[in-house]
């Protein structure tokens, strides 16, 4: 039987970002077009790792506001985040809406 703990951890070691440099997935550089770069790779890493979802799903469960997880930004993630809040707060209201008819 695979546990939270387990499963939260296991899919990190198989990550395609193991070997590479961390800070492809945490720029530190200053400069927009370094930064700019670094994430390209960071996401090409990410676009053959058999474990990106996983990630991608750690970092929306966890808050994750730093660094590259699953491919995306950290501003990618906020888009997203929002935009399943507001998805959320329709089918709520339609819920709503439906019971009060």
């Amino acid at each position: 039987m695979t546990t939270y703990a387990t499963y939260a951890t296991d899919w990190r070691a198989a990550g395609a970002c193991r070997s590479a440099d961390p800070e492809l997935f945490f720029p530190i550089a200053t400069g927009v077009a370094v930064t700019a770069t670094q994430i390209r790779k960071a996401q090409r890493i990410c676009a053959g790792c058999g474990v990106r979802q996983q990630c991608l799903d750690f970092a929306m469960q966890n808050g994750e506001v730093h660094g590259v997880w699953g491919g995306t930004t950290p501003e990618e993630r906020v888009r997203a985040r929002r935009a399943l809040m507001r998805r959320a707060r329709r089918a709520h209201r339609s819920m709503q809406e439906a019971r009060a008819s």
